[in-house]
């Protein structure tokens, strides 16, 4: 039977009917429920035996084992000719089928007509740039059916069904569609179909990775937790960097899975098992498909938009990974399904979850015993560099630093393997970028050092370098010189131990301290092809440092009229006052609770106590924590009321450092470093936020992975009483060598 596919009847642009493309488990349910409701539906397939047996018999749904049989038209794609002029279109092929449905589809759409995306994916992009963004609806279901023979389907248990507009908008056709599907079950409308659609794409791997063995989906996902919460949390650290917030469905709770909280894990997946044991259908439609019709599943379709997302936010995804390639090798032989595949997993997650994927047991104490012995050697070389002044606006000092550092680093560790790029920074000191080779071709992991210093040239005579009772002082000891030496010594550990580490590009800067003018773009353009960023800044009172401030350096130039303050205090008009006046709105502005605070740090103006004050200036320092706050501080700026209209203002500078935000990405490097800290050193590491900037700050706006302060314990940055400790320096060391050996497999 050829099913008619023109003329109004078929037409869902005023709410006559639905033509359904994709007759299988999801198309063939909602069809049948929609015709039995008394709809006008169309069905289209490509299967000429399934659409040969509902133009036959009807299409049947298969319920507790008793099927009912609804009539409805029916037809192969060539029956439905261009022009045809569809309405509501519900699309239900396969994901990796849905360019060419979407490019069938377009000249036979109405110029009202619109494509509801009723699939597993994300399809959206792809019916829109075929049909166009405003005839595409977007929708997420999660129903438990199966074609079991031709025109047969099998309703395997209720699920849920969310439709919405993609640009988050309220619509009446959406609304429409929703009502017309409560013939199914419990329809509903969203504004958020993304957070839906990216929560099944966390839930479908977990059934995914049910496919890779012959048994119920229920008691795989129970005996095998810490496959099913890796994948889980893997997908939704992609899905939160790129702006999604997954939305809870049925009795999967992703918010359950996203803090690292096993108990609470564990709980959402005691429902999530119970749940899926009440499923008449106990595997899922991916096991279905490699075992029964030994055809690929559509999964290969579905998650690389996830992986290029993973890769351009620098998530590592090696779970997932590992799954997509077990199950390659699944579909190529179905017989190798077997229970063991998730053992894998399983035993892959609990590496991944620490991040310890290529450090023995006990690497750590021989780190720290091989980093004792050479102590002294490693303080000579902190001695060396440090007596060696250089101060960030001295470029003959700073040259000279940068020449015993290169000079070191080819005696410590042999020249680059390839030449050193350079960069000139002006009146500041050289940018210089140099790898040391390591294990894999992958992108390399970044370290950032800055060489120089806040302190002026001669400061070594009243502040010498010193070492005593396990403390070590001298200018720049602690921010950062120890990051660098720290760096050099881990290297070397590894090497005696024979451990491997990744490729490492190596970021030496001479302007960090007056805001990286120079090295800014050189540290975007490397952070944005790094594997991660690892800033050897000092540590924050032994914290790493997973999240930093926006830093703003402002300046507010008041103009006034000068005269005889003496003779005729009215007669001029005082910039002075004005400033006064100002930097008590500017101090107003400041709001701690939310991380924001400005500073009016330096002030100058008036050339005599007796002038009225023509000119007035002062200079703002701005840390705040997020974008709402530095749009707050950037509109209060420009409000600023000098209190008199003879006085004019002007407010210059720009915000000089972005936000260092903590990322999904960010976290998970903390993660892998406190998991390495407690198994092989025995340390509670701790991460923190603080107020300083660093060049972290721009790596990570650039979208790397960025752990910082992975340099010194100590204290006293830019203060007199700058140290770090030597017990600081071994253990640092060894936990630097840690992180890096511990990435040499993926590398």
């Amino acid at each position: 039977m050829r099913g008619r596919a023109t003329g109004e009847d078929d037409r869902a642009g005023g709410g006559e009917g639905y033509t359904v493309v994709g007759a299988g488990a999801i198309g063939g349910t909602l069809a049948w429920h929609l015709a039995r409701a008394g709809h006008r539906v169309l069905l289209v397939d490509a299967d000429a035996d399934h659409v040969a047996a509902v133009a036959r018999d009807g299409l049947v749904l298969e319920r507790e084992g008793r099927r009912e049989a609804v009539r409805v038209p029916v037809t192969t794609p060539d029956g439905v000719p261009e022009g045809a002029g569809l309405g509501a279109v519900l699309l239900a092929v396969k994901a990796q089928a849905t360019d060419g449905a979407a490019r069938w589809l377009a000249p036979r759409l109405a110029d009202d007509g619109f494509v509801v995306s009723l699939q597993n994916g994300l399809n959206e992009e792809v019916i829109a740039a075929r049909v166009g963004v405003e005839r595409t609806v977007g929708a997420f279901v999660d129903l438990f059916a199966d074609v079991v023979e031709p025109g047969v389907v099998r309703d395997g248990g209720v699920g849920a069904l969310v439709v919405g507009e993609v640009d988050g908008s309220r619509s009446a056709r959406v609304h429409r569609v929703v009502e017309d599907l409560r013939a199914w079950g419990d329809a509903r409308e969203t504004e958020d179909v993304s957070g839906f659609l990216w929560a099944k794409l966390a839930f479908g791997a977990v059934l995914t990775a049910t496919a890779l063995a012959d048994a119920p989906m229920a008691g795989l996902v129970d005996r095998h937790r810490p496959t099913a919460h890796g994948l889980v949390r893997e997908v939704l650290a992609v899905a939160r960097a790129v702006g999604v917030a997954p939305a809870p469905f049925d009795a999967f709770d992703p918010a359950a899975y996203e803090d690292g909280d096993e108990d609470a894990a564990d709980a959402a997946t005691d429902a999530l098992v119970a749940w899926l044991a009440t499923q008449s259908k106990d595997r899922s439609g991916i096991w279905r498909d490699i075992a029964v019709r030994r055809r690929p599943s559509e999964v290969t379709t579905h998650y690389p938009p996830v992986l290029a997302a993973a890769r351009a936010h620098h998530l590592p995804v090696p779970l997932l990974e590992a799954l997509l390639a077990q199950l390659a090798e699944v579909e190529v032989d179905p017989t190798t399904m077997a229970e063991v595949r998730l053992e894998r997993l399983d035993a892959a997650a609990a590496e991944t979850s620490t991040g310890e994927t290529a450090v023995p047991d006990g690497t750590g104490a021989q780190l720290r015993a091989w980093l004792e012995e050479h102590l002294e050697e490693a303080l000579e070389d902190l001695r060396a560099y440090v007596e060696v002044e250089t101060p960030s606006r001295d470029r003959v000092a700073l040259d000279a630093g940068l020449e015993l550092v290169e000079r070191w680093l080819d005696q410590r560790l042999g020249p680059p393997p390839a030449p050193a790029r350079r960069v000139d920074g002006g009146e500041h000191g050289e940018v210089v970028v140099r790898d040391i080779a390591g294990s894999g071709d992958g992108p390399p992991v970044v370290l950032l050092a800055h060489y120089d210093t806040v302190w002026p040239k001669g400061t070594i005579a009243g502040m010498p370098f010193s070492v005593h009772d396990g403390v070590v002082r001298g200018p720049g000891v602690f921010d950062m010189k120890s990051g660098l030496v720290q760096l050099v010594w881990a290297v070397l550990a590894l090497r005696h131990l024979g451990l491997p580490h990744p490729r490492l590009r190596l970021l030496l800067n001479g302007d960090e301290e007056v805001g990286s003018p120079a090295s800014r773009p050189v540290i975007e353009e490397e952070a944005r092809s790094a594997r991660e960023v690892l800033v050897l800044e000092a540590s924050a009172g032994g914290a790493l440092k997973t999240a930093r401030k926006g830093v703003g350096l402002f300046e507010v130039h008041l103009t006034g009229i000068e005269g005889h303050a003496g003779l005729d205090p009215t007669a001029g008009a005082s910039a002075i006052s004005a400033l006064a006046r100002v930097i008590t709105q500017v101090d107003a502005v400041t709001d701690l609770d939310a991380g924001t605070s400005l500073n009016v740090g330096v002030v100058a103006g008036g050339t005599g106590s007796n002038v009225t004050a023509g000119r007035a200036w002062g200079r703002l320092d701005v840390r705040v924590t997020g974008a709402d706050e530095q749009e707050r501080v950037e509109r209060a700026l420009e409000a600023l009321d000098p209190g008199d209209p003879r006085v004019s203002l002007e407010v210059r500078g720009g915000w000089n450092r972005p936000v260092m935000e903590r990322t999904p990405g960010g976290a998970a490097l903390f993660e892998r470093a406190r998991g390495l800290a407690a198994r092989e050193l025995g340390l509670d590491l701790r991460e923190t936020s603080v107020g300083g900037a660093s060049d972290g700050n721009f790596a990570s706006a650039a979208g790397a992975v960025v752990l910082d302060g992975l340099g010194a314990v100590g204290d006293g940055a830019h203060a007199r009483h700058e140290h770090a400790t030597t017990d600081g320096l071994v253990e640092r060391t060894a936990l630097l060598a840690l992180l890096l050996a511990s990435g040499a497999e993926t590398a």
